[in-house]
């Protein structure tokens, strides 16, 4: 008899992560789809996808299916899941895996609904959906399950979760569509207002990598960045620093610390005592960016850390759920 697999999905606006039972993360791929314009057939998914993003000719078409966490274009998005069900051969004729697939704290019913329509019809045999921070934390090492208050920020790149858990569920929380993906687009506005410069995302998004920080002074770094000029319309290079980075992103910035400060006054004092000595943990490929844990420990006061596996505390998450399916709703 074969089994069907047990797989984990950390369903993400930038990354696709899956965790399979008893082998670990298998994909971890950004979530872009290639497809033929006219046929609507899936020609690539995931980093070589992405290589694409901006430079395909008109009959192709390169997707990013999902938008500030949730589904922006069903389509496309069962496309994608169903492109790496086939790589992982985790579906066939008797074999429907189980799934268990994050989504943001905040989405509506219908949001979450369109999650798991996806999963089902890329091949589901069971779907379960839990809520992101507290797969996060989970993923992150924490025991939620105790009676004392835990924190967690995660920034991914469409949405950001900020929530309190405790005895397993989340007591306060709130999540807002200030991510990575914004980041980058303020600093595609700030170049072409101050440089006169025109820089596609991928670009935006290295230079947040490379030079960007969230604390003034705490990296001084330049960067050469080509584009298209907008008075003259041909390519051009110019010359960016750190602060103009952390100028262009400390708007967005300080919205992120603004929605740690309301999950902290809608949390019971008990649990806040909590927070003061353990802090607040990181995680999600936002945690990475430079002097995020020093801009927060300035603001709140409370000690700050960035989780060791950021990036994948989420898909490490679900694994660990997977692993124990009963207390899984």
């Amino acid at each position: 008899m074969m089994f069907s697999k047990e797989v984990g999905i950390d369903l993400g606006t930038a990354n696709l992560l899956m965790y399979v039972k008893g082998e670990g993360v298998v994909i971890d791929e950004p979530s872009v789809v290639a497809i033929d314009a006219e046929t609507k057939r899936c020609l690539e998914a995931g980093q070589k996808a992405k290589e694409m993003l901006g430079r395909t000719p008109g009959k192709v078409l390169a997707i990013r299916p999902l938008k500030d966490g949730v589904i922006a274009d069903f389509e496309v998005t069962e496309i994608m899941l169903n492109f790496f069900f086939k790589k992982l051969a985790i579906k066939g004729m008797f074999k429907r895996p189980t799934i268990l697939i994050c989504c943001p704290s905040n989405i509506t019913s219908v949001e979450r609904n369109a999650i798991r329509d996806a999963a089902y019809r890329a091949g589901a045999k069971k779907v379960y959906i839990e809520e992101e921070p507290k797969v996060a934390a989970v993923g992150a090492g924490l025991d939620i399950s105790k009676p004392s208050g835990c924190m967690v920020l995660d920034i991914g790149g469409g949405t950001t979760d900020v929530a309190v858990l405790s005895l397993g569920e989340i007591v306060a929380s709130t999540s807002l569509k200030v991510a990575g993906d914004t980041l980058d687009r303020d600093i595609t506005k700030y170049v072409k207002e101050e440089k006169k410069l025109l820089i596609g995302d991928r670009t935006a998004e290295e230079i947040k990598k490379s030079i960007g920080t969230a604390w003034r002074g705490s990296h001084l770094e330049t960067m050469e960045v080509s584009g298209r000029d907008l008075v003259t319309g041909l390519p051009h290079t110019v010359s960016l620093t750190s602060e103009e980075i952390e100028g262009s992103m400390s708007d967005s910035l300080q919205k992120i610390v603004l929605a740690c400060r309301t999950v902290l006054e809608q949390t019971p004092p008990e649990l806040a005592s909590d927070i003061v000595t353990r802090g607040i943990v990181l995680t999600g490929g936002g945690a990475l960016l430079h002097g995020l844990d020093e801009l927060l420990r300035n603001e709140l006061h409370i000690p700050v850390y960035v989780a060791e596996n950021a990036l994948r505390c989420v898909v490490e998450g679900t694994g660990i759920m997977l692993e124990n399916l009963h207390f899984v709703k």
